[in-house]
């Protein structure tokens, strides 16, 4: 009988406003709420072999923290760092200090919106970026970290 394949555990990171989902912007962000997503997350990684765990914070600071407290125990993050995805450095050095592959992921298309919000400064880090499909923006997200981090085991393992 072969062995079954590790869960993976990923780690869904939202920054900003992003509590406000299925409220705020309806036209750009949808109905759906941010426990909508996060449910929804969980059930899709379960279905690949993922255990998903989601936070949510306003606060830089506590995005940071966040970070490097949960890094230790995952394999990979999604990320949706709101606005902070064109201002925070910290953000992206949490990210890159803690070595975990990432996704960035956002709603709207941030380049189909203001010029301010064109440059990410966590995009050139990430293994993967998915923009302007709304919620199915996370759900590809998430299939293409888990994917990734499967090949990388496999390869790690001598397997093709």
């Amino acid at each position: 009988m072969a062995a079954q394949p590790e869960t993976l555990r990923i780690a869904v990171v939202h920054g900003p406003n992003l509590n406000l989902l299925g409220r705020r912007e309806p036209e750009v962000y949808g109905r759906a709420t941010l426990a909508d997503l996060d449910a929804e997350l969980a059930r899709l990684g379960e279905s690949v072999g993922a255990s998903v765990t989601s936070f949510q914070a306003n606060g830089e600071g506590q995005l940071v923290d966040h970070v490097h407290q949960t890094a230790p125990s995952v394999d990979g993050f999604l990320v949706n760092a709101g606005a902070y995805t064109h201002t925070s450095i910290a953000l992206r050095d949490a990210l890159t200090g803690v070595s975990r592959p990432f996704v960035e992921v956002h709603l709207s298309n941030l380049h189909a919106r203001e010029p301010f919000r064109h440059h990410s400064h966590l995009s050139d880090c990430a293994i993967g970026v998915v923009v302007g499909f709304g919620p199915d923006s996370y759900f590809l997200g998430l299939r293409g970290l888990v994917g990734f981090l499967q090949r990388q085991l496999r390869s790690d393992n001598g397997d093709i």
